[in-house]
């Protein structure tokens, strides 16, 4: 079956449709090999996801700044542009798509830097199309359930010199807008909700990306590095959130 019979790839604007049914989550998979596409395109349809692929990192640009999203599968290695260089790009223009990053097994740098540049998760190859299964779902979910809360939460959380507003997705410290990415905003309200418990990585990553999984604890610690170069005077000396060593981490407000 050729790899176009699998995939649709069409405007954003095209799947407004009325229907009395939930929406299904829209996922954009960006991968140029043609059976890890046609794989990874067949479990996600499984768990009724509307699947758009491309092959290429420059379409996928176009069609990741065209349409609402719920979800981007993220090859890094591409024709016409690297996924690194898309992840940077969205984030630049503040777009909050959760993204998922698929990189080789000995790109170690590669997976460091997607993170760094506001990757949500990654997957080395090869990899189980279950286990990104689960991931995939983890990310819709968490969407789904910030949505929600944006609705049903008071509009903003006020922490010291912070006001974390989750219908918004904004956060303004000393009155200052900070520019965080999803996962940055997903954390710090996570800790804010709760200030002084201490969160052990396995936690966060249970709760805040969704799942738990053992030797994915770095990601959280890559995460927490990037959140603290934005919301600390001095990251090295950190007063917000704080290393409870041996243990994992704390928010404390502070004025």
């Amino acid at each position: 079956m050729a790899l176009t019979e699998l995939f649709r790839l069409e405007p954003a604007a095209s799947m407004n449709t009325l229907s009395s049914t939930p929406a299904k989550p829209r996922v954009l998979l960006v991968e140029d090999d043609e059976d890890i596409a046609r794989l990874v395109g067949l479990h996600l349809t499984d768990i009724d996801a509307d699947v758009t692929h491309s092959d290429r990192g420059d379409k996928a640009l176009t069609l990741a700044r065209e349409g609402a999203w719920d979800l981007m599968i993220l090859d890094v290695r591409l024709p016409g542009q690297s996924g690194l260089d898309i992840c940077r790009q969205l984030r630049a223009e503040g777009n909050a798509v959760p993204i998922l990053m698929l990189t080789a097994k000995s790109g170690e740098l590669d997976r460091v830097l997607g993170l760094e540049l506001g990757a949500d998760d990654y997957l080395t190859k090869p990899f189980s199309p279950l286990e990104l299964t689960a991931r995939a779902k983890a990310l819709l979910r968490r969407a789904a359930l910030n949505a929600v809360s944006a609705v049903d939460e008071d509009p903003c959380l006020e922490r010291g010199p912070f006001s974390i507003c989750s219908e918004s997705h904004s956060v303004t410290l000393h009155g200052e807008t900070l520019d965080l990415t999803s996962r940055e905003f997903d954390l710090l309200l996570h800790f804010a909700k709760q200030p002084g418990r201490v969160f052990r990585r396995a936690e966060l990553l249970d709760e805040v990306w969704g799942y738990g999984h053992d030797g994915y604890e770095h990601t959280v610690n890559t995460h927490i590095n990037r959140l603290r170069r934005k919301i600390e005077h001095d990251p090295s000396d950190p007063q917000h959130v704080v290393t409870v060593w041996g243990v994992g981490y704390r928010f404390e407000a502070g004025q």
